[in-house]
C-alpha cells in the first residue's frame, strides 16, 4: 500500500512536479545574485541621510525602494518617461538601470501560475501537495529499508538506480518538505483561504511622533514614496519591515502607523523563506535541494521500469478477494516471476480465476473465495528472504490460519549450502502456524523445467485438474567481458587454477539507471556465466569490486566441468557474456571489529577482494589452506604488498603438500588462543570454499569456541559467521 502511495502521485504528477522543481531552482539563484550585483551599504545609515542624498543627486526623485538582497533603486519622471535607476546609497547617485529581468519574470509567471492565471495557481498547489505526500511516503521507505530512522544513512545497497534515488532523497527530503509547506501556504494565502489578522493603527498629533526618517536605518526600509511636489499638503509613505506609516515632509514626523496583524507578519516571513528573499544562502540550498526531484524522478521510473520487466504482465489476473488460486511471488531477479506466469495460464486454461501477487502482499483476509495458495519463492543470501517477500514471515505469524491449503515451491541453486533455505523456513512456518499442506514441500534446482513440470503434474493430481507446466527461463540480461589477463596456477598439483581479470564493460548511463546495465559489484557478489551447450548459469564469486576498474574472479578447473574448462581456456582478447548477481550476505560489514578470513584454494577470491578493498586499515586476519607455496599461492605478491600497506594484518597459511601437511582448520587450531581473543574483541569471520573444507573449520572453531561459551551456531545467528560454500 505505502510503495503504491508512493509510485503512482509520482508518475502521474512527475511532470509537473519536475517542472515546479526545476523553475523553483533557477529563482533560487536570483536573490544571491542581485545581492552580489548591490551597491555596498553604508553601515549605520537611515533613511533620512539617504533621502537627502539620493534628492540631492537626482531632483524630482519619486520613490526609493530597498529589495530584501539590500539593492536601492530610486524612480522619477524625465522629459522622455519614467525612470528606474539603482542607487549607489554612499553618493545617492545612479549607477544602472534597475530593469527587471526578463527570464526573471518569465521564471516567477511560470512557477507560480504555469502561465494559467489562478487555474495554474491551483495546478502549482496540487503538484506541491503531490511532492509532499511523496516525500512522506518516501521517507517511511527509506527508514525501512536502511533499519529503522536510526540507520538512515546507513550504506544503501542495489543497482544503480535504487542507490541514486535513496541517496537524492535523503539529502533532499529537509528541503522538499520546507518548500512544499511554504508553497501550499502561500497559495492559501493567495487565495484568502488563512486567516488575515486585524493590523494596529495609531494616529499621533503634531510634533508628538518623532522623526520617522531620523529614527528607521536603511536595513529596514522597504519602500519611500515621496510626494508630488504640485500638491499642497501631501505626505510621504514609509513601508519597512515592521509597518507602515505617514510622515510629514517637512519635520520628518510620525503622523500614522499601521502594524500587520500575527498572521500577516507569519505569510510574509513564509514568503520570504520560500523564494529566498532576504535569505540568498538559504534560497540557494533550497534550490539545490530541489534538484534532487528531477534525479528522483528519472531513478524513480527506472525502478518503475525495472520492476514491470521482473514482474511480468499476466492477463486476466483475478483480483485478490475473487481468486479460487492465490499463487503468491518471492523473488529478487525476477526469475521466480516467470514460472509463476507459467502457472498462472495453466490454471486460468483450466478455468480457474487465479490472482498472483507478491508475497509480501499477503493478507489472508483478502482472500474470501480462495482454495487453495500457492507459494513460490527463491532464497536469498545466507537463507534470507527475497525482495518481494519482504515481511511475509511476519504476516503469516500474525495471521489466523484459513481453511486454506498451501502448496509451497523452493527455487534455488544445490550448489550453495543454503539450497531453498528461506523457502524451507516458511514452510516449518506455516506447519507451525497450523496451516494445512496441499501437497509436500518441494523444490525446483537451477531453473529446471523438468522439476518445474513434475511438481505441476503432482499438484494438478491434488486439485483435479491436469497441469502441463512448461516454462523455459529467460536468461538474465549478459553483458560481453573482455579477458584482459590471466595468471595460472596449480598445474604441479594437478588443480589447475587461474585468476581471470577481465575490463569492466563500457554501458551508457540509460541503461545503467533502466537496470540493463552491469551495475556496481562488491567483492563477494556473484558473476553469473551460462557456457557454450548449457543454459544453467554458474555463479563464480568476484574477487574485485567497481571501484578496482575490473572484474576479477578466480576459477578452478574441475573434471568434467562444462563452465571450468571453457573459462580456463579463455586467452587475453576473448570474451564471455556474463551478468552480476548481488550476494549480499557475504560481506564484511561497516564496523571496525577485526576480520577472521578463511578459504582454501579458489576460495580466496572474494577474499583477497575484501583485503583489497581495506584501505581503511581495519585488521584483517587471513588463514588460507593451499597444496604446495610453489605451485598454488594464489595472490602471494598481492598478499605481501597488503600487509606492508596495512590492508592484511596477519597471514597463516596451511600447506597440504608440504614437509608438514595440515589444512586450514588445523592452522586455526594452532592459532587457537589467537583466534578466541579475535572472537573475544568481536571478530566477524567468513568462510570461503568447498563444503569439507568449510565442515572441518567448522569443527575446529566450536573446539575454540566451547571454553568461551559461544559456537558457530551462536555467531552465526548474530551475523558473526558467515559463509559462501560450494
Amino acid at each position: 500500500m505505502l510503495r503504491s502511495l508512493h509510485r503512482w502521485p509520482g508518475l502521474l504528477a512527475l511532470a509537473l512536479v519536475t517542472l515546479l522543481a526545476l523553475s523553483g531552482a533557477a529563482l533560487s539563484v536570483f536573490p544571491a545574485a542581485e545581492r552580489l550585483a548591490a551597491p555596498g551599504a553604508v553601515p549605520g545609515q537611515t533613511v533620512g541621510a539617504l533621502l537627502a542624498r539620493v534628492a540631492a543627486a537626482n531632483p524630482g526623485v519619486e520613490e526609493i525602494a530597498r529589495s530584501p538582497a539590500g539593492r536601492i533603486t530610486a524612480d522619477w519622471t524625465t522629459a522622455g518617461g519614467p525612470v528606474s535607476m539603482v542607487i549607489d546609497p554612499a553618493s545617492g547617485r545612479a549607477v544602472g538601470p534597475a530593469v527587471p529581468d526578463r527570464l526573471h519574470r518569465w521564471l516567477v509567471n511560470l512557477h507560480r501560475s504555469l502561465f494559467l492565471g489562478d487555474a495554474g495557481r491551483i495546478a502549482a498547489a496540487a503538484g506541491a501537495a503531490a511532492l509532499l505526500l511523496l516525500v512522506g511516503t518516501g521517507a517511511v521507505m527509506v527508514a525501512r529499508r536502511a533499519g529503522g530512522w536510526r540507520r538512515w544513512f546507513a550504506p544503501v545497497r542495489g543497482g544503480q538506480a535504487g542507490r541514486w534515488h535513496v541517496q537524492a532523497a535523503r539529502l533532499t527530503l529537509p528541503g522538499l518538505v520546507f518548500s512544499a509547506l511554504t508553497g501550499l501556504w502561500m497559495t492559501a494565502a493567495t487565495f484568502d483561504l488563512l486567516p488575515q489578522g486585524a493590523p494596529t493603527r495609531q494616529t499621533f498629533a503634531p510634533g508628538t511622533g518623532g522623526n520617522a526618517l531620523a529614527a528607521t536605518a536603511v536595513a529596514d526600509l522597504r519602500v519611500l514614496t515621496l510626494p508630488d511636489p504640485g500638491s499642497a499638503g501631501g505626505t510621504i509613505r514609509l513601508t519597512t519591515v515592521a509597518g507602515s506609516g505617514t510622515v510629514d515632509p517637512a519635520s520628518g514626523a510620525l503622523l500614522s502607523w499601521t502594524a500587520p496583524g500575527r498572521w500577516q507578519q507569519l505569510a510574509e516571513a513564509v514568503a520570504a523563506l520560500h523564494s529566498g528573499r532576504g535569505a540568498a544562502v538559504l534560497g540557494l540550498v533550497l534550490g539545490l535541494m530541489a534538484l534532487g526531484v528531477p534525479v528522483m524522478g528519472g531513478t524513480g521510473v527506472a525502478l518503475w521500469l525495472g520492476r514491470r520487466r521482473g514482474h511480468p504482465r499476466v492477463r486476466a489476473n483475478a483480483p485478490a478477494g475473487r481468486a479460487e488460486t492465490v499463487i503468491l511471488v518471492g523473488s529478487d531477479s525476477g526469475s521466480t516471476w516467470g514460472f509463476a506466469a507459467a502457472l498462472h495460464r495453466a490454471l486460468t486454461a483450466a478455468g480457474q480465476s487465479v490472482h498472483l501477487g507478491a508475497m509480501s502482499a499477503f493478507a489472508p483476509a483478502r482472500y474470501a473465495m480462495a482454495r487453495r495458495i500457492l507459494i513460490l519463492t527463491a532464497t536469498t543470501g545466507d537463507g534470507a528472504e527475497p525482495a518481494s517477500a519482504r515481511g511475509f514471515l511476519d504476516r503469516l505469524a500474525r495471521a489466523e490460519p484459513l481453511a486454506i491449503p498451501l502448496a509451497i515451491l523452493g527455487f534455488g541453486d544445490r550448489s550453495f549450502p543454503q539450497f531453498c533455505g528461506y523457502a524451507e523456513a516458511v514452510a516449518a512456518a506455516a506447519t507451525a502456524r497450523g496451516w494445512a499442506r496441499l501437497i509436500p514441500f518441494d523444490t525446483v534446482d537451477r531453473q529446471s523445467p523438468q522439476d518445474f513440470g513434475r511438481w505441476g503434474r503432482a499438484l494438478g493430481d491434488a486439485i483435479g485438474l491436469p497441469l502441463d507446466l512448461a516454462h523455459q527461463p529467460v536468461r538474465p540480461v549478459s553483458h560481453r567481458l573482455v579477458l584482459v589477463s590471466r595468471r595460472d596456477y596449480g598445474a604441479e598439483v594437478q588443480a589447475p587454477t587461474a585468476i581471470l581479470r577481465f575490463a569492466l564493460p563500457r554501458v551508457p548511463l540509460w541503461r545503467r539507471l533502466t537496470g540493463r546495465g552491469f551495475g556496481r559489484f562488491a567483492a563477494g557478489d556473484l558473476l553469473g556465466i551460462a557456457p557454450e551447450g548449457s543454459a544453467v548459469p554458474r555463479f563464480y564469486s568476484l574477487a574485485s569490486g567497481t571501484a578496482d576498474g575490473f572484474v576479477e574472479i578466480v576459477v578452478r578447473k574441475h573434471p568434467g566441468g562444462l563452465c571450468s574448462g571453457q573459462l580456463l581456456a579463455l586467452a587475453p582478447g576473448d570474451g564471455i557474456a556474463a551478468f552480476l548477481r548481488p550476494n549480499p550476505g557475504f560481506r564484511p560489514d561497516a564496523g571496525a571489529a577485526p576480520l577472521i578470513l578463511i578459504g582454501a584454494g579458489s576460495g580466496i577470491g572474494p577474499l583477497a577482494g575484501f583485503i583489497r578493498a581495506n584501505r581503511a586499515g581495519r585488521a584483517v586476519h587471513l588463514f588460507f589452506g593451499l597444496r604446495h607455496p610453489d605451485s598454488d599461492f594464489l595472490y602471494a605478491e598481492e598478499l605481501t604488498e597488503w600487509q606492508l600497506e596495512g590492508r592484511l594484518a596477519r597471514l597463516c597459511t596451511a600447506v597440504s603438500r608440504g614437509a608438514r601437511p595440515h589444512h586450514v582448520q588445523d592452522a586455526l587450531r594452532q592459532e587457537a588462543a589467537q583466534v578466541a581473543r579475535l572472537i573475544r574483541d568481536g571478530a566477524r569471520i567468513m568462510v570461503c570454499g568447498g563444503r569439507g573444507m568449510a565442515g572441518g573449520v567448522a569443527e575446529a572453531l566450536a573446539e575454540i569456541l566451547a571454553p568461551l561459551g559461544l559456537s558457530p551456531a551462536a555467531l552465526r545467528a548474530e551475523g558473526r559467521y558467515v559463509e559462501d560454500v560450494y
